[in-house]
């Protein structure tokens, strides 16, 4: 299908690049994604029905493999609904309000895009470890956070929380307050204004943003891992538990596992271009 020049500019001519370098540029961005994006994802899939279905299944039914599957989805499933709150909370506060700190509360957000997953997970160690700032009142109250769900949650929660902020702060500094501020001279209350003005304009980006928050969560390496101890059946999610097999030379666990994530990971992209194409007209009106 060729490639329609955009419509000029006010005042500008239309600018038509020779076919050589539209069909180079195209081909050069396929070639990329094929090396990088599909034949890693075609390469996961083949090593892991190398052997055959029934190895396949054995390694997903493993009890180890399956407590790293259950794991997975509970820190997801934790961690996603508390920065959907938090990214609601802060993009509102910061595209509607004026107020002091404004600015650092949006560094803040993009802090962990700047810090190493790893960096993240030794700070928790050393504020909720054995030896760190809180470790002897947490273990005299028989707490455990380190080695435990809720180290796993908090690393997670840390990683992926500017997601959900940061795809609806610019789409609501973009609708402005005009709406917000004509159902209040209507007399509407907080959360009938939340409910019935900003949330039907941002649904779309905040669904962008869980997709991409929850896919990151599941995905989640190296803070994960700090803050893990490895302790199989017990702190390890599915990428650990992939580490763990294919350290041992078990291959065909470790493909199979890895293979899961790929699978959950892509039915996260699938739903979310089925709902884009479901209602594009409306996504297109709220993303632009």
């Amino acid at each position: 299908m060729p490639i329609k020049a955009t419509a000029p500019v006010a005042g500008r001519p239309m600018l038509r690049d020779p076919p050589w370098v539209r069909w180079s540029l195209i081909g050069l961005a396929l070639g990329f994604l094929g090396l990088f994006v599909v034949l890693p994802l075609v390469t996961v899939f083949a090593q892991a029905l190398h052997s055959g279905f029934g190895p396949y299944f054995d390694a997903l039914a493993e009890p180890d493999a399956l407590s790293a599957i259950r794991l997975t989805l509970l820190v997801a499933a934790i961690a996603v609904p508390v920065n959907l709150v938090f990214g609601v909370s802060a993009a509102w506060a910061i595209s509607k309000f004026e107020f002091r700190g404004k600015s650092l509360l949006i560094t803040l957000i993009d802090l962990p895009f700047s810090v190493s997953p790893v960096i993240a997970g030794m700070v928790y160690v050393l504020l909720f470890g054995l030896h760190g700032w809180f470790g002897p009142w947490l273990r005299a109250h028989d707490l455990q956070v380190v080695f435990a769900l809720p180290g796993l949650v908090l690393a997670t929660m840390f990683v992926t929380f500017p997601f959900v902020a940061r795809e609806l702060i610019p789409l609501m500094q973009e609708q402005g307050v005009e709406e917000e501020e004509a159902a209040v001279s209507l007399g509407a209350r907080g959360w009938q204004i939340f409910w019935r003005v900003t949330l039907p304009n941002i649904r779309w980006g905040l669904l962008y943003g869980i997709l991409l928050c929850n896919a990151r969560a599941m995905g989640e390496f190296g803070a994960v891992s700090v803050v893990s101890g490895h302790i199989r059946g017990l702190t390890n999610t599915m990428p650990l538990h992939v580490e763990i097999l294919y350290n041992e030379y078990n291959f065909v666990g470790a493909f199979a596992v890895a293979s899961l994530l790929a699978l959950l990971a892509l039915v996260t992209l699938v739903a979310k271009s089925v709902v884009e194409w479901r209602w594009g007209d409306s996504l297109a009106g709220t993303r632009h």
